[in-house]
This record gives structure tokens, C-alpha cells and sequence, in this order.
């Protein structure tokens, strides 16, 4: 089986080849299935094959790559559960869609492999770029507010505004404008969650652009040891912590 990159900007329409290709994953998937392959392989085989970066199924907009760099996987992965309507056994199927824990955890070599070289670079790149940065996040609001609650201030929700300006160099609400404009979202229209996670990785973008490389690389280990603490009592995600990643070395370029 050979993997397949995107092969088109998001925004813009598939062609017919371009559709009939995910008509090759998806067939690949439900072959694979009946063929006896576990559920978890053949689905990251149809990841590989995958070349859509976004697109609508059954009135939902399904976006998979962020900002053009960053894979979520996961979105892509819930899109092939739905064509594997009773194959996944449910618990199995949540632990995938609310943790992204495999029932067999491949190693990075394996990983990689079934991804192919392009989405592996964009699933990094939306761990480091999204996933870690929203813990760096957490972790600098929480030492703002420790150090705000030592001085004998009261909480408040403006202290989420001094932890950006500390992260990013302006407050939240004005780098939200900033990316507005950026990613053409007019004031008016509610951010989806896709647009936030764009968002994050456009912050992320920018804060290592921001700083030098030892700030930027101790940004990404606090960010990792928030990420840890919260999954402490839980089964960590299939990240790429547990397999040969480097905190802060992550971020390549998927185009």
C-alpha cells in the first residue's frame, strides 16, 4: 500500500480525481476490514491514503488540516469510524475519539510508516502546535494567577489576557482580531472549533518566531509537563512522547 499527500489547498473544491481517491481509502477500509485486518490498522492505512485536507459529509464540515501544516488526526479518524458503523467495539471506539488511545500501540517506525512522511510531519506538527501549546497555555495562566493570588488580589478572568501578553507579546483579545484577519473570519461569524485550533497553532507559529531557542525550548518542556500532569490519573493519548519525539524540535513545515 503506498500513502498519499494532500494534493489540494483547503477552501477549494475537490476535482472528481481528488474524490475518487477517498473512494479508494474508504474502499481500501472496508476491504481491509472484511479481509480480517484489525479495525485500528486499517483505519491508519486509510489515513495514509487520505488526500482531502477538509471537507463536508452529512452537513458537517470536516477540517484536517490546520493552517496547512498541522494534521488532526483525529477528525479524520472519527470521519472512518462512521464507515466502520458497528466493526469498533464502542469502548474502544471512545478511548480512539476522546483520548486517541490505539487498542495497540504502534512504535514511531510503524506510526510513520502507515501515515507516510507528509501526515506523520502534520501530526507532529498539530501535537506540538496545538495539543502542547494549549497546556503551555494553561501553565502560564496558572502561574499568573499563583502570583496574582500571592500579592492578595482576588481571581479574574483578565489574568487569561496577561498570560497571552506574557506568552505572545499581546493580550488575547487583540490576537484574536489579529487572526481574524489573518484567517478572513468576519467579527460578526462565532469561532468553530476548528477555528480555534487554528488559532492556537497560528499563536504557536508566532511565539516561536517571537522568542529565541532556549525560551522556545523551555516553553515546550513546561508545556509537556502540564500536558503530563493532566494525564497523570489517565491512560496517556498515542502521542509522540511515547514514540521518540523531542519536546520543542517537533515543528517542520508539511508543505
Amino acid at each position: 500500500m503506498s500513502q498519499a499527500d494532500w494534493v489540494s489547498q483547503p477552501g477549494q473544491p475537490p476535482s472528481s480525481d481528488l474524490a475518487e481517491q477517498e473512494s479508494e481509502a474508504l474502499r481500501h477500509l472496508k476491504s481491509a476490514v472484511r479481509l480480517g485486518v484489525p479495525w485500528h490498522q486499517a483505519l491508519l492505512e486509510a489515513v495514509g491514503l487520505w488526500t482531502l485536507p477538509q471537507e463536508v459529509y452529512q452537513d458537517r464540515t470536516y477540517q484536517y488540516l490546520i493552517e496547512g501544516e498541522a494534521f488532526d488526526w483525529l477528525v479524520l479518524a472519527e470521519r472512518l469510524c462512521a464507515e466502520m458503523d458497528g466493526v469498533i467495539p464502542a469502548e474502544e471506539k471512545e478511548r480512539l475519539l476522546f483520548r486517541g488511545v490505539l487498542p495497540l500501540k504502534e512504535d514511531a517506525a510503524a506510526f510513520r510508516d502507515l501515515l507516510g512522511a507528509s501526515k506523520y510531519r502534520g501530526y507532529l506538527n498539530y501535537w506540538y502546535g496545538v495539543v502542547v501549546e494549549e497546556a503551555l497555555q494553561l501553565a502560564v495562566e496558572d502561574e499568573v494567577r499563583k502570583r496574582h493570588r500571592a500579592r492578595g488580589y482576588s481571581d479574574s478572568e483578565d489574568l487569561v489576557e496577561d498570560a497571552f501578553t506574557q506568552l505572545y507579546g499581546e493580550t488575547r483579545t487583540a490576537l484574536l482580531e489579529e487572526f481574524r484577519l489573518h484567517a478572513h473570519i468576519r467579527r460578526n461569524r462565532g469561532l468553530t472549533l476548528s477555528d480555534l485550533k487554528g488559532f492556537t497553532y497560528w499563536l504557536f507559529k508566532r511565539r516561536v518566531n517571537m522568542w529565541d531557542p532556549a525560551r522556545v525550548g523551555s516553553d515546550a518542556r513546561k508545556g509537556m509537563r502540564r500536558l503530563q500532569a493532566l494525564e497523570s490519573s489517565q491512560e496517556p493519548p498515542h502521542g509522540p512522547e511515547t514514540i521518540e519525539a523531542q519536546p520543542g524540535a517537533a515543528f517542520v513545515r508539511s508543505r
